[in-house]
């Protein structure tokens, strides 16, 4: 995916950046251990979305760092920092702040992206649609949180100093069907991008399946309030001018997630390339913790300032 050639990203290679970049990752993650909170109703996915929205008024920060290695090429490291926030009961917006670091190359804040969903049916039924906008504006990206038309892992080989030089902004749609029977969530995603450069539509999907494995008669049940497994597949179907399964990357991924209580929550995906152009192997971890009320609570503190 082309963009338009900007020096976007500052460099982080120099130890003073770098450690910047890590402490704020760190500051990310334990920020809202100084909160009480209550457990997302997401589910374990890391690439499909499901039409569980968050609560209305809670805020939820995640911070997903994933690693791979592309043939010939070095292995990396990203991380994508969520800030997701119920406005209503039929719409959840989202921040993405991302960064990522190359072996034997450097560390680059790598951009940002908005998202936002909408819930189509207020009530559930056997397939609940969402709508899904998101605006991103990146360089050097390598967290995958998508794959769309030819992506592959020939991307990651371009050195971060050329590759933060291509300054990418995209507009990325879903249209996310959803449905949970008899404890099971079925979720089917399929995905449109398009940059502002001219570049076609670019296509992709992917499907999540998951379940919860029911673990209250374990002695452990005081520590962990529930775990969930699932599987995740997803790939490219490359472009508007060559809709095809060929020369594209495709994956499947088992996921597992387990909350404690209060609200801290983790999950795991390792995921196994199943073409050529795909990464052999991609590990993503997820911590995340939420506030309940945050929107009420903030309300109420800038009510008092103003009295």
């Amino acid at each position: 995916m082309a963009g338009s050639h900007r020096n976007f990203c500052p460099s982080l290679s120099k130890p003073g950046g770098r450690r910047a970049f890590y402490f704020v990752l760190a500051a990310l993650l334990l920020w809202p251990g100084a909160a009480a909170v209550a457990r997302a109703q997401e589910g374990p996915y890391f690439v499909a979305y499901n039409h569980h929205m968050e609560e209305p008024g809670n805020l939820e920060i995640e911070f997903e760092p994933t690693t791979a290695r592309p043939n010939g090429g070095s292995r990396f490291y990203s991380g994508l920092a969520e800030f997701e926030y119920g406005a209503t009961s039929w719409w959840t917006t989202e921040v993405y702040l991302e960064g990522q670091s190359t072996r034997q190359d450097s560390t680059v804040f790598s951009g940002y992206r908005v998202e936002n969903r909408f819930r189509v049916l207020s009530r559930d039924h056997w397939i609940n649609p969402v709508l899904y906008a998101e605006f991103e504006n990146i360089s050097a990206d390598k967290t995958l949180k998508e794959v769309v038309g030819f992506d592959s892992q020939n991307d990651a080989l371009e050195p971060n100093a050329v590759a933060r030089r291509g300054l990418e902004r995209e507009i990325e749609t879903r249209l996310i069907l959803s449905s949970d029977y008899k404890s099971w969530n079925i979720s089917e995603n399929f995905i449109g991008e398009k940059g502002f450069a001219h570049q076609p539509w670019e296509f992709g999907y992917a499907f999540g399946l998951s379940h919860p494995l029911g673990l209250a008669a374990f002695p452990f049940q005081g520590n962990f309030r529930n775990f969930r497994a699932g599987l995740e597949v997803y790939g490219g179907l490359g472009t508007a001018d060559r809709l095809t399964l060929r020369d594209t990357s495709h994956y499947v991924a088992p996921v597992l997630a387990w909350s404690f209580p209060h609200g801290l929550g983790f999950k795991i995906s390792p995921g196994f390339g199943l073409t050529n152009p795909a990464y052999k192997f991609i590990l993503r971890l997820g911590v995340s913790y939420e506030f309940s009320g945050f929107g009420r609570h903030l309300r109420s503190f800038f009510g008092r300032g103003e009295s």
